[in-house]
């Protein structure tokens, strides 16, 4: 009997993955259910492919054997999905689109409330995320990312170049006084990232040596990391759009030039004749393009 292509992708999740729990939150289904497929995978091949132990799952030698063999077919089976899903002729349906935690919660919500107006037929399913998300397995539809993707068989456009700016709240400047210039800041609270080193690899484009324990506060996640600034933990970055519309906080340093960051759409090519994915694709282009979106 020939395996389910679904089965078979459960099984590749779970061997890379090294649990149910872990393949189960990969793959959007439950733990029972990933366990569910695995036995019956291995009932219609006869054949036992994991051994369960107190860390998780660990591949029987037949199950290495035959590992590569499933990733192959998975792939396959998503290759055959997404021509299928390219030729579809209706406009109405779900599109999938992720993008950052920052432009999916202060950029993309007007955009696609004014998307739901011109195109009521088209659902929107928004995955606010900074993990580079699988476009081949249709984990999304259109990827919004300040980077050119590099997966392969996917179209993918520059649609702008993301404007940044050094913004205070008002209630940390009037407790701390304004920078004047670039050198001092080194006297006053700045608000960091923790594992990432962009800020830090900003500020030596810029001539200044720092490393992570410069910053008084530090967070990765950018909406907090924004909601820091805005509550007077210090001088933070943003984008020029953002930081204008709050009125919480004012620009400093507005002379001092920041490398803009690029704005890159990507969809699977596979999507390129689906027409609710076009016009997706093309609103969010055209939107984000515009002068004052980003």
């Amino acid at each position: 009997m020939s395996p389910d292509w679904d089965h078979l992708r459960v099984f590749v999740g779970a061997a890379e993955h090294g649990s149910l729990s872990a393949a189960g939150r990969a793959l959007g289904l439950s733990q029972p259910t990933v366990g569910r497929h695995i036995q019956a995978l291995e009932a219609s091949l006869g054949v036992r492919l994991f051994q369960r132990t107190a860390r998780g799952l660990d591949l029987t030698e037949t199950g290495l054997d035959l590992l590569e063999h499933g990733r192959d077919m998975a792939a396959a089976a998503d290759r055959f999905a997404l021509v299928a899903a390219g030729r579809e002729a209706a406009v109405a349906g779900t599109v999938r689109v992720t993008a950052s935690a920052f432009v999916a919660t202060l950029t993309l919500p007007e955009i696609i409330a004014d998307l739901r107006v011109a195109q009521p037929e088209i659902e929107i399913e928004l995955v606010s995320s900074d993990a580079t998300e699988n476009l081949l397995q249709r984990e999304a539809d259109i990827a919004v990312r300040m980077y050119r993707p590099r997966q392969a068989d996917v179209i993918t456009r520059k649609v702008a170049e993301l404007s940044l700016g050094v913004y205070a709240a008002y209630t940390y400047l009037a407790r701390r006084g304004t920078p004047s210039e670039i050198d001092d800041l080194l006297g006053h609270d700045i608000v960091g990232y923790d594992r990432d080193n962009t800020i830090v690899e900003g500020f030596a484009h810029a001539g200044v040596a720092v490393d992570r324990h410069f910053f008084v506060v530090r967070c990765d996640d950018q909406v907090a990391y924004w909601r820091l600034v805005v509550a007077g933990a210090g001088i933070g970055f943003s984008q020029v759009r953002v930081g204008d519309a709050e009125p919480q906080v004012a620009r400093v340093l507005p002379t001092f030039a920041i490398p803009p960051l690029p704005v890159w759409l990507t969809a699977h090519a596979g999507l390129r004749t689906n027409p609710r994915v076009r016009r997706v694709f093309d609103f969010l282009a055209e939107r984000l393009g515009q002068p004052g979106s980003l």
